[in-house]
């Protein structure tokens, strides 16, 4: 399918049409069109497009699995926050063998600390950092230092979110 047009115009305050595009897709096959998006040259198109994948992977996360390489790659080559924020959510959807889980955590990790990186896209890595640790303590020690380095910064989503997050690891 072609969902150029849905996804376009606009600016990148809106998310478009983008729940529009959810509702089109009916398959796998449909999803990989989609995905294609992901690397257009327009940046209104693959942040609508990767708003759309994030909403329709919280249901159906299979669609994601061919897409692992990818994923990863697009952590380490993304520049604008509106792919970042949406990538940081994808990846903790993704089963990661160890090597993928090592690289995958270091970029996260960058994206969480450094001031550089959007508020959104560090509250959402931080909130994929927490996800991963859920499925592998490999990285559980290492993730309490950094919830106790980010909780001194003045930063208020920040401090929010860490926040909720020692509520969550508190009932685990």
């Amino acid at each position: 399918m072609d969902f150029k047009a849905m996804l376009s115009g606009g600016d990148l305050r809106s998310s478009g049409k983008s729940n529009a595009v959810v509702l089109r897709i009916k398959s796998q096959h449909d999803f990989d069109g989609l995905f294609e998006y992901l690397f257009d040259d327009d940046r209104l198109v693959v942040m609508r497009a990767a708003d759309a994948i994030e909403k329709l992977t919280r249901c159906k996360p299979e669609y994601l699995k061919i897409h692992k390489k990818a994923i990863i790659k697009l952590c380490k080559t993304a520049e604008h926050k509106e792919l970042q924020w949406h990538l940081a959510l994808l990846v903790a959807r993704l089963l990661l063998d160890k090597t993928e889980m090592t690289e995958v955590w270091h970029i996260l990790k960058s994206w969480a600390q450094d001031p550089v990186f959007s508020c959104i896209v560090r509250v959402n890595a931080i909130q994929c950092l927490f996800e991963l640790t859920k499925r592998d303590v490999t990285y559980k020690d290492e993730f309490y230092v950094l919830l106790s380095k980010l909780e001194q910064e003045s930063v208020p989503s920040i401090k929010a979110r860490v926040h909720r997050l020692r509520i969550e690891l508190k009932k685990v």
